[in-house]
């Protein structure tokens, strides 16, 4: 099969390689499309290494159809030819790809092999963010006990994540804020049910937030790091969550008021989902499945696409991403 290789001077070519040798349990998918995330861009510079034992070629997600399945692998569950989406430990830069049966969703009616491959690592990103994190279902159940708004605020809200992240939490009806660094880009997230997006490079959103959201947000969802987190700590409400999934503006935070963190009971957590164990990733698809299925398959949320293009342009989808130049997921299409 070919595949998409990171060369000593980390440029891309296309090469050859043996298929992937699929075990018991998992499936074999014959890729068309794939999902450019960030954690491409840090692999492919050597500062993301696939977890052990799993494929060293670039790759979190992909869409495709399952060609071959795992002696364990109960058919009944994926109709021949089915076109599934999912996540990956590594390799989906590829023509082909091997995945755990558990780890595979399959395509609802109506949507393509580009909208497949920009839905499984924004939205469980967002659902694990939002609800097995920050265990929002349960804030948002004391909010309305005395009769509260539960507030949101998503940095980074055009990204992939973040537009996935504004959909859920404003299906369950939360107030939700966004950052973001282009005019174009709040125009997108507030026609995306943002209740306001602050633009950062002509709005402070302390200052905001201080003026229009008076208790503070429940929670943060933060990609943004550096120090953004005094700024988070400053806007958190009380016994509110700050999730950490990322550190585009710097890995450390100086200084950082311990006196306003303690006082506001404030949880810092943080993630990431690509070296979780199996079971975790089988769970947390499932209760995403039975969360926001039914949204999904309805269009209720959908993936926010950015742009297409051919693997063999996946230089220029990289530096789409390094220069912050989407909105949404940027898609390879497998030619």
């Amino acid at each position: 099969m070919k595949y998409i290789a990171v060369e000593s001077d980390f440029s891309l070519s296309i090469k050859t390689t043996v298929k992937p040798t699929i075990a018991p349990d998992e499936c074999l998918i014959k890729v068309e499309t794939i999902g450019v995330n960030r954690a491409d861009l840090l692999q492919r510079h050597g500062k993301y290494s696939a977890p052990k034992g799993e494929s060293t070629i670039l790759g979190l997600e992909v869409c495709g159809t399952i060609v071959a399945c795992g002696s364990l692998v109960e058919q009944s569950n994926f109709p021949a030819n089915s076109t599934v989406f999912c996540l990956v430990p590594g390799g989906g830069y590829a023509e082909y790809v091997k995945v755990k049966a558990e780890h595979i969703m399959l395509l609802p009616n109506g949507f393509s092999a580009i909208e497949g491959a920009a839905l499984a690592e924004v939205f469980l990103t967002a659902y694990q963010s939002l609800f097995t994190l920050a265990n929002l279902n349960s804030v948002i159940h004391h909010k309305k006990q005395n009769q509260q708004q539960c507030n949101v605020l998503i940095h980074a809200g055009a990204s992939g994540v973040g537009t996935a992240a504004i959909q859920l939490a404003k299906a369950i009806g939360c107030f939700v804020t966004v950052t973001v660094g282009t005019q174009k880009k709040v125009d997108a997230c507030l026609n995306l049910g943002a209740d306001h997006a602050i633009n950062y490079n002509s709005e402070d959103f302390v200052s905001y937030s201080k003026a229009h959201v008076n208790s503070g947000y429940d929670v943060i969802i933060d990609m943004v790091g550096g120090n953004y987190l005094q700024k988070n700590i400053n806007v958190c409400a009380l016994d509110g969550c700050i999730v950490m999934l990322a550190m585009l503006g710097g890995r450390y935070s100086d200084p950082v008021d311990f006196a306003k963190l303690l006082s506001k009971r404030i949880t810092i957590k943080s993630s990431t989902l690509r070296n979780r164990s199996d079971d975790y990733k089988t769970e947390l698809i499932n209760a995403f499945k039975k969360d926001f299925m039914t949204m999904l398959s309805k269009k209720q949320i959908k993936p926010i696409i950015d742009s297409c293009l051919s693997w063999q342009e996946v230089e220029q989808a990289h530096d789409k991403l390094k220069n912050n130049l989407t909105m949404g997921k940027v898609i390879l299409t497998v030619d």
